[in-house]
């Protein structure tokens, strides 16, 4: 059996060199063998960061009883190997290169862990990993860091056998603490007496001052207990975006859901279409030790992460020029090479509009290039239906590293660039997320991007031919002395458009 060493805390890059090797091309599957739950994500690993391609579960239970008996469920262990012969052959079957396997708090501190390991390990010819709780912490935050890369206040990680929590420092590790609190182990350790678990969890967080070191900074919150608070959020309040990883909620909003979570009787949170049955049982545990330890870190707000230890566990075998990219830019330029026909390139339209903007912030600059990435994914649609397609897909991407604002900005700068009605009641609530500044933003994006695909007919190497040219009160389009295939009514048409939305005059084609 190989355990996992530890690298010490530091630099999330040095992190992830310390846990081994380097996985060449292909595709990655990670089996994580969780305390309440045994799931596979197989990732397809080319040039760019991956994406899933596939990701299954199976709830298993595996820490069910463990405060009271020291053991593993002997139910869940028999679901366990059902689910585990399920999954490794799948992983064989999907041509997978690296298959790592991850057992994480009940294996590790269940009596009968190490002998559940070892027939797994006999039983598949494969090795099973045991991180330590603070090397699981760590992978958590690595995850997490992929997507969020100068993450800063506290990561806390609620899964069935244990709450993980490690300290960020602008993407710097710090301390961190493994503590018995998970879901099905919190209501073990009360005897299933709610009222008494939110003195159980206090208890064990005050074992740790460093927590008060977060205040006013950020709690990113990991797991499926913790993400089911989120939906009933989502669910209750009809927000647009039903997207979990980048949720956002203040400290009094998610303090004040999670105090009426936990007070709820399992028939009122069977009535709650977004609670699924299996969360029931232990959801008002859950909610109560995310109330606590709000009560201690006091967080400003509460950001939700859809990415964690697994993400980790597949990223720390990846080179580092990879998982360096930017996830979001990263994923936008693999979505375009996939979907794209004879375009032109994204950074050919992002140079070409960027005299429009004067003064842009990094991170405008930073959205205004996957505008121009996603531009073009739509075009093998209906006509009548490419802006409403673009709307949704930009704003569901499958992607880490965005918040919603962002998700809502691309998605209406493409709804715009597809000539898209912005008055269509499905785009108005995600809208609303922007501020007016970035919403003109979105704006002229949609419209340049329009132009652009207008002039060059989504031709590579036309648009650079032709040059954009604020000016006093009008705006040139600059055209080369070749200029036939320039030409037409749309072209001006969108040109006039595009001036008006800017403030300017007039508009007219020039001399390059």
């Amino acid at each position: 059996m190989s355990v996992l060493r530890d690298p010490g805390a530091g630099d999330p890059a040095t992190l992830a060199d310390g846990f081994g090797g380097i996985a060449p091309a292909g595709r990655v599957a990670v089996i994580d063998i969780g305390s309440s739950s045994v799931r596979l994500v197989v990732y397809e690993t080319p040039a760019r960061l991956p994406v899933p391609i596939f990701n299954e579960k199976a709830d298993c239970g595996l820490a069910r009883g463990l405060e009271q008996s020291g053991k593993l469920s002997k139910d869940g262990v028999a679901r366990a190997r059902d689910a585990l012969s399920r999954f490794v052959h799948l992983a064989q079957a999907m041509g997978v290169e690296r298959l790592e396997l991850v057992a994480t708090a009940a294996v590790r501190e269940a009596a009968d862990g190490l002998e559940f390991v070892e027939w797994i390990e006999k039983a598949f010819s494969v090795t099973v990993q045991i991180p330590s709780g603070a090397e699981e912490a760590r992978l958590a935050a690595l995850g997490l860091l992929s997507g969020v890369p100068k993450a800063d206040g506290l990561l806390g990680d609620m899964g069935g056998g244990s709450l993980d929590m490690i300290a960020l420092d602008k993407g710097q590790f710090g301390a961190n603490a493994t503590l018995p609190l998970g879901h099905l182990r919190l209501p073990d350790a009360v005897d299933g007496d709610v009222r008494r678990a939110a003195a159980h969890v206090d208890k064990h967080l005050e074992a740790h001052p460093w927590l008060r070191e977060i205040r006013g900074r950020t709690l990113f919150a990991v797991g499926g207990s913790w993400r089911a608070l989120a939906r009933i959020f989502i669910q209750q309040t009809n927000y647009p975006i039903h997207i979990i990883d980048g949720f956002t909620m203040g400290y009094s909003d998610i303090r004040h859901l999670a105090q009426v979570i936990s007070g709820l009787s399992q028939e009122s949170l069977k009535q709650m279409r977004s609670v699924s049955r299996k969360r029931i049982e232990t959801l008002p545990f859950a909610a109560v030790a995310m109330e606590r330890l709000l009560n201690t870190a006091r967080p400003e707000r509460v950001v939700f992460s859809g990415f964690g230890m697994r993400e980790g566990q597949m990223l720390k075998g990846l080179p580092p020029d990879i998982r360096s990219q930017d996830p979001m830019i990263a994923g936008c330029e693999s979505l375009a090479e996939r979907s794209g026909r004879f375009t032109l390139s994204g950074r050919e339209m992002h140079d070409w509009m960027t005299p429009l903007f004067k003064e842009e912030p990094a991170r405008l600059s930073r959205l205004r290039y996957a505008a121009c990435l996603l531009s073009d994914m739509c075009w093998a649609e209906h006509p009548d239906y490419r802006a409403e397609h673009a709307f949704f897909r930009a704003l569901r991407l499958p992607f880490a590293g965005l918040t919603h604002p962002e998700r809502a900005y691309l998605a209406k700068a493409v709804f715009v660039r597809y000539n898209g009605d912005l008055e269509v009641g499905f785009a108005a609530a995600s809208i609303a997320l922007l501020d007016d500044d970035d919403r003109r933003h979105a704006l002229v994006v949609g419209l340049a991007l329009r132009l652009a695909h207008t002039v060059s007919g989504s031709a590579p190497g036309l648009i650079g031919k032709t040059a954009l040219k604020p000016g006093r009160g009008v705006l040139t389009l600059k055209l080369p002395k070749q200029r036939q295939v320039f030409i037409g009514d749309a072209v001006e048409r969108r040109l006039r458009t595009l001036a008006k939305v800017l403030g300017f005059d007039d508009a007219q084609f020039g001399k390059a």
